[in-house]
């Protein structure tokens, strides 16, 4: 009788699990659903589905209108070149704080998080006034350098607590056999953080992907990502809920990707250390 119990508990879990799914994937997928539609269906009353004509003309149109793969090619270096400086940063930063730690440690890693705190907006002024004057405006480097900047505490904090749950003995053999702390750093802690050192790469490259502040503020056309090319498509004269979808959906589409793909790998690297 108790196996049978269990047994309904664990359909009524999954059941649930898939609905709550569902209603999360819901937005996702009437946005898909309406970049195939068009501009009058996308508005009619009740709402429809499936059944309605289905049309490619709106990805055709964002096609002519604006150049994607541009846009794209920007987001990949931006996101990519602020997660590699940000690693490169963070990896001896979370790596001192977590092995040679001092009397300010704590207040240092506080600091850091609190600035995460503070509206992007508080600061948009005098940020935009130095890229204004070091000709950083509407570039990939600085992009690169705030989107960095602004991730970095995250990264830091990921890889700390990483880092503090590998034991100190295996890095106190490795340097009785002599390994200095660069040796120490590549060849004993980094393989050993390998899934914490992945997802934290994978979020970093998220987040910088889908920011948007930062980047409808500092950048027009030439170093514009993809968040400014979803931005565009409002106009003074409305939005085309249609032809907004299919470029939302064209923008998304790789991060989905890329997400699907390192699921289990970014799963197991958040829940590191969750259990010992």
């Amino acid at each position: 009788m108790a196996r049978r119990v269990t047994a309904r508990r664990i359909w009524v879990s999954t059941a649930a699990a898939w609905l709550f799914g569902f209603l999360i994937f819901l937005p996702i997928l009437w946005m898909v659903l309406t970049s195939f539609k068009t501009e009058l269906e996308a508005f009619s009353m009740p709402p429809k589905f499936l059944l309605f004509h289905w049309t490619t003309e709106n990805y055709a149109t964002v096609q002519e209108r604006s150049d994607y793969l541009h846009h794209a090619l920007n987001s990949i270096l931006i996101a990519g070149g602020s997660t590699l400086i940000a690693m490169i940063i963070a990896i001896p930063a979370a790596w001192s704080m977590a092995f040679a730690p001092t009397k300010r440690t704590k207040d240092v890693l506080l600091w850091m998080l609190s600035t995460k705190m503070m509206p992007s907006v508080g600061v948009l002024v005098p940020i935009y006034l130095i890229f204004r004057d070091f000709g950083l405006l509407d570039t990939r480097a600085g992009l690169v350098m705030i989107l960095c900047l602004g991730n970095l505490p995250i990264v830091i904090w990921m890889l700390f607590t990483y880092f503090k749950e590998i034991p100190k003995d295996i890095l106190e053999a490795a340097r009785m056999d002599g390994a200095t702390i660069g040796r120490e750093l590549v060849y004993v802690l980094t393989p050993m953080a390998v899934p914490g050192l992945a997802s934290t790469l994978l979020l970093n490259f998220i987040l910088a992907w889908n920011e948007a502040f930062w980047t409808l503020n500092l950048s027009t056309l030439e170093a514009a990502p993809l968040t400014t090319f979803i931005a565009s498509y409002s106009s003074p004269e409305g939005l085309f809920w249609a032809k907004l979808s299919a470029a939302s959906t064209l923008a998304i589409a790789p991060i989905i990707i890329l997400g699907w793909f390192t699921q289990r790998q970014l799963v197991r690297g958040l829940t590191f250390g969750a259990v010992k």
